[in-house]
């Protein structure tokens, strides 16, 4: 035994063998050193294009069906900015089509200018080419990667080209091309025409081409483009789905109709509900405030003016001569002195003397609101309720560069669940990828939270880790029904709309600016529920717009806003500017049922009243009814708030006294009294 620690010890029980010694291990050489030269050889320029080939999540396209969602929202932008450029009321077609197990042809096509032969492969072939991110104004697109991107996603996963057909004028041939991406280079390949496209005659013979050779076109336009792109996506309805965008769109873009066939081939129009397009915006110089040290010496060193003072007064706006004079004498520098000839210590200096000198806030014409009372309509016609208020809070700014914050809210109304058909119901529960029936509710619907959702399973005496796709017909019948007969009024959470430069954000709402400044918010100082770090309750619906002309999304996939610090506060005022509205109805309203409660109570009791009282001063039957009729007279002066009415504005109807202030909404059912 003394000898044991001595002998090789075995883990295999079945085998006796013996481990060989370990110099009988084969010897692996040190692995040789690389050399500059060889690293230095295997180097290579990476383009734009295929860095994002790689990393497409970046862009929205991250799953089949989100990807969806991204390419059409990218088309739909690109179709409102070019119509409302051109000063044409935009009306735009959506048409999603099915072609395969999970791959879709999704055709946009707008009534806009068009776009000149030269300039369509660049746009749709090339990745960051654009007309908009050197500019200084509103605009929906920033970066010139959308459109581009989404065609080449779907070369990617279907191997198929991008098409586009686009026409300028009726008396002009139309242009037609199918081309894809070279990742490696970040040009577009022009497949058709020989390289070059082809030209589509315009009349009836062009028509005739169009149809024989199966392009897609809505005929009868004066001009316009049309992007038709084949990707691997997957149609779901409900929260982040392409109906929600192109409704939520409808409602910020009330001048805006647009005809929707989704893949099951059921047409929707979203009417408009003004004429009027929305203000130009005019595109601004950059403020001093929001130029860096470095992007400075760069337009120093670029400048084709010959003294430092022309240089300010030329390169930025709100910089006068005399603030330019200002500026030179805060920082020890000649108003004459050449700009290519100063130095770091130079800029530097000018640099701190800019940030120490008063400059007036930049103009605010580069940035076009909806309006208050366009956001009325829009959410009248595509959010149920019974009072909207909206409000604009006054241009500010943020490293230079100016925003404006607008909110509309609803209050009152169904609930979605209440608004969904037998039907629909079984084909979302048909296309949930969600595990349980709870999480399916929480999903899939606007504004339901977890105490709603276990009122409906409760009510349709369903468990909630049951799977949605295994439900047979008589359980979606039992389901729908309580969903239907359940009020969510009490436990529904409030619903955020937010949408940057007119445009839906759908996804990665925790990180918002929007969303935290709504949780921030006290709403319960307004008369609404609200536990600690969430979302108010109640049947509310809200949408913020932020408009700017550098809108600080977190991400190239543009899907929440930036913390800033400036942005916040003008968020937290116009949320509560939105928020004293809503809380002077509901506290009129809460008067107004407290005091028809307690009318009710006294006609319950006048008759016995007055009959006592006659009898005990023996009046008779007629002094009785007079009686009767001034304890009446008596009852209802002193209830007369039950008798409120307003109208549509929040006017009372016997007074001019404008309760609500301006930009409200009030919608009173026909055949029934107003709900004040």
């Amino acid at each position: 035994m003394e000898n044991s620690e001595h002998m090789p010890k075995n883990n295999d029980a079945g085998s006796s063998s013996v481990a060989p010694p370990a110099e009988a291990v084969p010897h692996r050489p040190p692995k040789r050193r690389v050399t500059a030269e060889a690293m230095a050889a295997r180097q290579r320029d990476i383009s734009v294009s295929e860095f994002f080939a790689k990393n497409r999540h970046l862009l929205g396209f991250d799953n089949p069906r989100k990807a969806l969602l991204t390419a059409v929202k990218e088309a739909v932008d690109n179709s409102l900015d070019a119509c409302e450029e051109g000063g044409i009321v935009p009306e735009i077609w959506v048409h999603i089509e099915t072609t395969g197990t999970n791959r879709f042809k999704v055709g946009v096509q707008d009534n806009g200018p068009g776009i000149v032969k030269k300039q369509i492969p660049l746009i749709f072939g090339k990745l960051l080419y654009g007309s908009k991110f050197h500019r200084l104004r509103m605009s929906r697109g920033q970066q010139g990667i959308g459109i581009s991107a989404a065609g080449m996603y779907g070369m990617l996963t279907t191997g198929k080209p991008v098409k586009i057909i686009s026409m300028t004028s009726p008396r002009k041939p139309a242009h037609y091309f199918e081309l894809q991406i070279d990742t490696k280079r970040n040009l577009p390949e022009i497949i058709n025409g020989k390289g070059d496209g082809e030209d589509i005659p315009s009349g009836q013979k062009g028509n005739k081409y169009i149809a024989d050779h199966g392009i897609e076109w809505v005929p009868e336009l004066r001009s316009g483009t049309r992007v038709t792109i084949e990707l691997e996506g997957r149609f779901m309805r409900g929260r982040g789905s392409v109906d929600e965008y192109l409704e939520q769109t409808a409602i910020a873009n009330p001048h805006v109709t647009i005809h929707y066939v989704d893949p099951e081939r059921n047409e929707k129009t979203y009417s408009r509900s003004t004429d009027q397009l929305p203000p130009e915006p005019r595109e601004i110089k950059p403020h001093p405030y929001g130029i860096e040290l470095g992007r400075l010496v760069t337009m120093l060193k670029d400048t084709d003016t010959s003294t430092i003072a022309q240089f300010l007064t030329e390169s930025f706006s709100r910089v006068s001569s005399a603030v330019a004079k200002q500026i030179c004498d805060t920082a020890k520098i000649s108003t004459r002195s050449n700009p290519k000839r100063i130095g770091r210590q130079e800029a530097d200096a000018l640099y701190q003397a800019i940030q120490n000198t008063k400059i007036s806030a930049p103009a605010t014409d580069c940035i076009s609101p909806i309006g208050e009372a366009l956001i009325l309509k829009g959410l009248h016609q595509q959010v149920p309720g019974e009072f909207f208020c909206a409000a604009t809070r006054p241009p500010s700014v943020y490293r230079g560069n100016p925003f404006l914050i607008e909110v509309g809210l609803a209050y009152g109304g169904a609930s979605s669940t209440q608004k969904v058909t037998l039907e629909t119901l079984t084909e979302l529960l048909a296309e949930s990828d969600a595990r349980s029936l709870r999480q399916f509710l929480l999903t899939t619907f606007d504004g339901i939270g977890p105490a709603g959702a276990e009122k409906i399973l409760s009510e349709a005496k369903m468990s909630s880790r049951q799977t949605p796709a295994k439900l047979e017909k008589e359980d979606i019948a039992q389901l729908h029904a309580a969903m239907k007969n359940v009020n969510l009024s009490e436990g529904e959470s409030m619903q955020v709309l937010r949408y940057a430069n007119r445009v839906p954000l759908q996804f990665q709402a925790a990180a918002c600016a929007i969303t935290q400044a709504m949780i921030a918010n006290n709403w319960r100082s307004y008369g609404l529920s609200q536990s600690r770090g969430q979302l108010p309750a109640g049947p509310v619906t809200v949408m913020v717009h932020m408009a700017s002309v550098w809108v600080p999304f977190t991400s190239e996939s543009k899907e929440a806003i930036a913390s800033y610090p400036e942005v916040m506060k003008e968020l937290r005022l116009a949320l509560q500017a939105v928020g004293r509205k809503v809380a002077m109805y509901l506290n009129r309203r809460n008067r107004v049922r407290q005091e028809g409660e307690r009318r009710e109570i006294f006609l319950r009791y006048l008759g016995e009243v007055a009959s006592a009282v006659a009898s005990i001063k023996d009046y008779g039957d007629r002094s009785r009814k007079e009686l009767y009729g001034r304890l009446l007279h008596v009852a209802k002066r002193k209830t007369a708030e039950a008798d409120t009415r307003l109208d549509g504005s929040g006017k009372k109807t016997d007074s001019s006294d404008e309760d609500f202030g301006e930009n409200v909404l009030i919608v009173t059912p026909e055949g029934d009294k107003p709900n004040v």
